[in-house]
């Protein structure tokens, strides 16, 4: 029996109210640049692109999408940063419980009518529609309150609508907070990973967060990806106008004209001599760049003469 080679590489089809974009800019590499970041309208710079193979509907091209550099924010020459990433959901832990039916598993609390979340996040916040999402903890130390752990996170694997029930418990080291599957619930109640002890050390338990802590919330649908652009003032067709494209000369009033390949103006320039003023020989031939364009000297206008 053989044994073949099968692909693991799904490309993503998220939706881009999961994705975000951010743009940094320096004039130079010399330079460091804006201090902060810009936070781009992800709609007016990428869109999503359809499926060739499903003419019957508007499908989704997963791992495809086009990305757009309107004039209004890409307007001066420099290196552009961009990145796309997973959306972040803000929000805080409201209790670190149980449920009534399995006592034995931790898990973390969230309550969307309370903190009054973004409508376009409140779906994310449906029965298991957080099953993948990476939880970062932000400091609770009084030190450096604010600040991400760094390098710590962990990931829910499952998440429902649940309400507060209220029990008896012999243990005093024990809550009698409850929490029971509940669908009209505002409270979620997520399971995380790791949140059991180990083999290893059976007491000691995973750290998982605490009441009252903020988190951060984000997508795992597809790998953050930065690019660097440069914009500058020439590219390939304006440089092969100046190399390949039609030439003009006046010899009349000296003016140099350059034209695209369509035969229209791109650039004119004052052709002269600078002459000893004594015995008159030449010492330079300057071209100076022309800043009002002689309309006179259309290629065509001068190639029918």
């Amino acid at each position: 029996m053989s044994v073949g080679n099968y692909g693991t590489i799904r490309p993503a089809d998220v939706s881009l109210d999961d994705i975000e974009v951010f743009l940094h800019f320096t004039k130079s590499r010399n330079e460091i640049g804006d201090t902060e970041l810009t936070k781009l309208t992800t709609s007016e710079v990428l869109s999503e692109m359809s499926n060739p193979n499903n003419t019957s509907t508007i499908e989704i091209f997963g791992g495809m999408y086009t990305l757009k550099l309107p004039s209004t924010i890409f307007d001066k020459k420099g290196f552009y940063t961009i990145m796309i990433k997973p959306i972040e959901i803000r929000t805080k832990i409201v209790d670190t419980g149980v449920l009534a039916a399995k006592s034995d598993v931790r898990g973390l609390v969230f309550d969307t009518a309370s903190l009054s979340l973004e409508s376009q996040f409140s779906d994310r916040f449906q029965n298991d529609g957080l099953v993948g999402y990476r939880i970062e903890y932000l400091s609770t130390d009084s030190s450096n309150s604010g600040a991400k752990i760094r390098n710590f996170f962990r990931v829910i694997t499952s998440n429902n609508r649940v309400d507060v029930a209220q029990q008896n418990v012999n243990n005093t080291n024990q809550k009698a907070v409850r929490y029971n599957f509940n669908d009209n619930s505002t409270l979620v109640y997520t399971t995380v990973t790791p949140s059991s002890a180990s083999n290893v050390k059976p007491n000691s338990t995973p750290y998982i967060g605490e009441s009252g802590q903020d988190v951060i919330l984000t997508n795992t649908f597809f790998n953050p990806i930065m690019l660097e652009i440069e914009m500058a003032e020439h590219d390939f067709d304006t440089l092969s106008y100046a190399l390949y494209g039609p030439q003009t000369k006046s010899l009349e009033d000296g003016i140099y004209t350059i034209y695209t390949f369509d035969k229209e103006i791109y650039k004119q320039y004052n052709l002269f001599e600078i002459k000893d003023e004594f015995s008159g020989k030449p010492l330079f031939e300057v071209r100076e760049p022309k800043t009002n364009i002689d309309n006179t000297k259309q290629f065509d206008d001068i190639s029918n003469v």
